[in-house]
Parts: structure tokens; C-alpha cells; sequence
């Protein structure tokens, strides 16, 4: 800051393109940077049964091995962003990576489940730095006309990191340990950080971002800790006096949060964004969506692996058509819903996707994989892939041009969030607790009835959407970037999508600010 109190100056590089080899670079740490987060958000389920055992772990335990990550990725994401804006990108980023190296060598090093729990918080915390950085860099270091491009290939290529997660898994589980899904972070981190600090410009906007909302974030992750928390244990050792006072810990903790991000003069979450009623009922259908997805990918891999019989590598490879579904059909329905509106595809995809889950209660004992497991997870792939590039591009036209870059952070988080209630309450709501998963018969029946809930959440999802969403989605091609974009545009940017979270938007993307960069 200069002497005078003014706003330091904005720091942005001299722009590549996609074509050129300084342009390679910058995409290809950015890739790796983010892929490393995705994949790792995929990849650690399919190894749940085996580290459960080893580390005698029980249900509650291996659902905070999932958790532990979403809660300070989802609470923090957003405030990851405009720190990256304010001291730096490719700052951020770098430390970002490290954090994230260093917090999977704990992982893989953990002696007990607490130990490994406490570590993928803290991997969390490096993908809610890296993960928002990484889209800024990109937005920041290429030229407006190859910038779509260059996002469209970031997205694509981090899809697949997270495509390939279960399938890489459970071929590291078979071949070697389940700690070997945290080493392999360690070479790929070193690898990133010396890409980026030899070919990534520094670029920051200071004047254009909000001030860190530090007393939100940890009001917000201290929050949603508390109430997942007692959510999970809550089915295994009963509500007890501290369960109780934790929940409403935790529930004071984001009445908290609300009332701060009120008064804030520069929130981390902008209320005056819910003010839209399209764009509130739009994360509604996002919540009932993501939570169905979060459920049936804890549950499913445990149930194809305890019940089924499957090994890890062949329960990893059965989840593989999900995603490569939506890999491939994304940008085509993200196409179809510019021409004919969100509204049917929003309403139909769920419902197929809900189609597939009832396709999974055939899923037993010996299952076949092409006759019971590979017509399940297809359909369920398919109702995802007409749903969610409809979803996201609503969500950002619905917040309006201004808006794009907190609006796509805050539809993420609310993924997020709605994956992690999904894990900590499904499996208190249909009974399953302590090592009900080492129970074929048991877990199986648990897992019929959480699939049945599943499918009425995306239901409800198809039915909010029918009466919710308009039919039209407004063109927000001049978006805070200030860059021109057609619909199509906007649309081919979000075609590919992960299936952790909806992709984010480079418009200030989750940073909370609407100036330009």
C-alpha cells in the first residue's frame, strides 16, 4: 500500500496463448495443481474398507475420512479465492500445492483414523487454496480469445483426474497399500511447484477483491464441523449430552456466520445474492442433486466391495462410466439447454438419474457387473449428464453478469456442503453404524433403503425444478471479466464436469469480487 492509504496496484502478466509454449506451462501446472485436488477427492473412497480395517475404524470413522476434506474445502474455497487475488495467484498457488503435499505425507503416515481424519482437513485446506487459484491464473495469464479454450481444457482434463480417482485407487489398494493414494500426491506436488515458480506469472487484483473474510470462514467451518459432527455420531453412541451441545454448537456457529456476513461491509458470502429468488431455487435443486450424489458414491462403493464382492480395482473401474458419461455428454446438454431451455432437462435428468438408483437395488451378493452394476451406474450417469451443465449455467445467469465469479463459488460450496451432510446423515438414517460395513447383510439392507432416499431426493430435485427454474437463461456474456462471451461460450467453458462439484466460473471466480481483472 502506498503512503497515501490507496489501494495497491494491481499485477498482471503479459498474456499468452494456448499455442505457445508459455502458454503450455501455465496450463499444465494449472492442470496438475487441480487435478491433484480432484482426483483426491475420488480417489480415497474406494479405499475405505481396507484402511477401515487396518486402522479398526468404524463407520463414523471412515465417514470423516470423506468429510474431513469436503468441510474445509466447501468452508474455505470461497475465501481461498480472495487471498489469491489480494497477495498474489501464483503465491497462493504455490502454497497451496505445498500445503497439500505436505498434508497427504501425514495421511499416508497416519497411525490411527483420528490421525488420518486431522490430515485430510488439512488437504482440504490446500485444495480450497489451490483449487480457486488455479482457474485465476488461467483467466489472468491468457489472452481474452484463447482464455475460453484454456479453461475448457483446465476443466476437461481435472474431470478426468477425478473420473479415473476410483479406478486409480483401487488399483493402488490391489497392487500395493491404500497408502500409496496419498504418496502419489508427493511427486505430482514437487512436479507442479517447479512448473509454477519457473513458468507461472505472477498476477494479483488487490483492488478488484474483497478483504479475506477470515472471521467468516472459521465461523463457517467451525460451524458446519459442529453439526456434521453430531449428525454422524448421533446413529452410533445415541444424542448424548455432548452431542448435543456440539450440534448446537454447531448450529450457533453458522447463526453466527449469517449474522457477520450481514453486517460485513465485505462478506465472504453476499447474502443480497439470495435476494434472487431463481438463483436461490436453483441451489436448492444443487443441494437435493449433490446430495443425492454425495450418499450413493460413499454407500456404493462399500456395498460393490462388501457385499458384491468386488475387489477395489474392479469396484473402482464399475464407477468409471459415470463420469466418463458425463465427460462426454455435458457440453452436448449444456448445448441442448441454451436451445430449449433449463427447465426439461433439469426436470428430466434427475428423474433418469433416480431411474438408475432403483436399478441399483438388483445389486447383491455375487452381482454381475454388465448384468446388475453396468446398466445401474449408466443410467445414473446419464441423468447426471443432462442435469448438471443445465444446473451450473443457471445458477450463474440467475446471480446476473456482476455476479458470475460468487455465484459459481457459492453453487460449489453448496455441492460440497450437501455432500458432506449426505455422507454424515444417510447412513444414521437407515440404521448403519460402527462396523455394520464389515456386515454383508446388514450394510446391504441399509443400502437398499439409502438408495430409496437418494432417488426421492433427486426426484424432488426434478419436481423443484419444473416449478422453480424459468425457461430461458439469460445471456451474461458481459460478465465481470469484461471480456465478451456468447451463451455457447459460457456453456462450453462448464462442459466438463467432476463429479465432486460443480465446475467453477472464471468470472472472480469465488472470490467474492466483482471488479475487473
Amino acid at each position: 500500500m502506498t503512503a497515501s492509504g490507496s489501494d495497491p496496484q494491481d499485477s498482471e502478466p503479459v498474456r499468452t496463448r494456448l499455442g505457445e509454449p508459455s502458454g503450455r506451462w501455465v496450463l499444465a501446472a494449472t492442470v496438475l495443481g487441480s487435478g491433484m485436488a480432484a482426483l483426491d477427492a475420488t480417489v480415497v473412497t474406494i479405499a475405505l474398507p481396507v484402511l477401515g480395517r487396518e486402522l479398526n475404524a468404524g463407520l463414523v470413522g471412515l465417514q470423516w475420512v470423506v468429510n474431513g476434506y469436503t468441510l474445509t474445502l466447501a468452508a474455505l474455497i470461497l475465501l481461498g479465492g480472495s487471498l489469491g487475488d489480494r497477495y498474489g495467484r501464483k503465491r497462493l498457488f504455490l502454497v497451496g500445492t505445498g500445503w497439500f503435499a505436505l498434508a497427504s505425507l501425514g495421511c499416508a503416515l497416519a497411525p490411527t483414523i483420528e490421525a488420518l481424519i486431522a490430515a485430510r482437513a488439512l488437504q482440504g485446506i490446500g485444495g480450497a487454496l489451490l483449487t480457486p487459484g488455479s482457474l485465476a491464473i488461467i483467466q489472468a495469464s491468457f489472452v481474452p480469445e484463447h482464455r475460453s479454450r484454456a479453461i475448457g481444457a483446465w476443466s476437461g482434463l481435472a474431470g478426468i483426474a477425478s473420473a479415473v480417482g476410483p479406478f486409480l485407487g483401487g488399483w493402488l489398494v490391489a497392487a500395493g497399500n491404500w497408502r500409496w493414494i496419498f504418496l502419489l500426491n508427493l511427486p505430482l506436488a514437487a512436479l507442479v511447484v517447479a512448473v509454477t515458480a519457473r513458468h507461472v506469472p505472477e498476477s494479483s487484483a488487490p483492488s478488484a477483491s474483497r478483504r479475506p473474510d477470515v472471521a467468516g470462514a472459521a465461523l463457517c467451518t467451525l460451524g458446519l464441523a459442529g453439526l456434521t459432527y453430531a449428525l454422524s455420531v448421533a446413529g452410533e453412541s445415541g444424542i448424548t449430552p455432548v452431542t448435543m451441545g456440539v450440534g448446537l454448537g454447531g448450529l450457533a456457529g453458522l447463526t453466527a456466520f449469517v449474522l457477520v456476513e450481514h453486517v460485513k461491509s465485505e462478506p465472504m458470502l453476499p447474502l443480497g445474492i439470495f435476494a434472487s429468488r431463481r438463483f436461490s431455487a436453483v441451489n436448492l435443486v444443487t443441494l437435493t442433486v449433490y446430495a443425492a450424489l454425495g450418499g450413493v458414491f460413499f454407500l456404493l462403493v462399500l456395498h460393490l466391495q462388501v457385499v458384491a464382492g468386488f475387489s477395489p480395482l474392479l469396484a473402482g473401474a464399475a464407477l468409471l462410466p459415470v463420469t466418463a458419461i458425463m465427460l462426454a455428454l455435458s457440453a452436448r446438454m449444456g448445448a441442448l439447454a441454451q436451445r430449449i431451455g433449463p427447465r426439461l432437462p433439469m426436470t428430466v435428468g434427475p428423474v433418469v438419474a433416480a431411474a438408475g438408483l432403483l436399478l441399483m437395488l438388483r445389486i447383491g451378493s455375487g452381482a454381475s457387473y454388465s448384468g446388475e452394476v453396468l446398466p445401474a451406474v449408466a443410467l445414473f450417469g446419464f441423468g447426471l449428464a443432462i442435469t448438471v451443465a443445465p444446473l451450473t449455467s443457471t445458477a450463474l445467469a440467475a446471480a446476473g453478469p456482476r455476479h458470475t465469479g460468487i455465484a459459481s463459488g457459492v453453487n460449489n460450496a453448496v455441492a460440497r456442503t450437501a455432500q458432506m451432510l449426505a455422507v454424515a446423515v444417510l447412513p444414521v438414517a437407515v440404521g448403519l453404524s460402527g462396523d455394520d460395513y464389515t456386515r454383508p447383510a446388514l450394510f446391504a439392507a441399509g443400502f437398499d433403503t439409502a438408495m430409496l432416499i437418494c432417488a426421492g431426493l433427486l426426484v424432488l430435485g426434478g419436481a423443484l425444478s419444473a416449478l422453480s427454474i424459468p425457461n430461458s437463461i439469460p445471456d451474461t456474456a458481459g460478465s465481470a471479466s469484461g471480456t465478451a462471451r456468447s451463451a455457447r461460450g459460457k456453456t462450453a467453458r462448464r462442459s466438463h464436469c467432476a463429479v465432486d462439484g460443480p465446475p467453477l466460473d472464471s468470472g472472480n471466480t469465488a472470490s467474492g469480487s466483482d471488479g475487473n481483472r
